[in-house]
């Protein structure tokens, strides 16, 4: 979804007055499909902490945190 939003979101900065049409193709075993699984956890993650503030970092797995912090 965030894929989607960013899409419509650039046609309208660069001008467009019209209603966008977005279509979304992602293929299996691509990299696209990999940095689309990476931004949904990513748009989970940043909803998760607007919905509950700081308390959730403490419930983290080591490897979520890793994750979390890695480039």
């Amino acid at each position: 979804m965030l894929v989607i939003t960013q899409a419509t979101d650039r046609a309208y900065r660069i001008g467009q007055k019209r209603n966008v049409q977005v279509h979304r193709l992602i293929t299996e075993n691509t990299f696209e499909e990999k940095i689309d699984a990476m931004i949904q956890s990513k748009k989970e993650l940043a909803d998760l902490t607007v919905a509950s503030g700081e308390q959730w970092l403490s419930e983290l797995s080591d490897d979520a945190i890793r994750e979390l912090v890695s480039l």
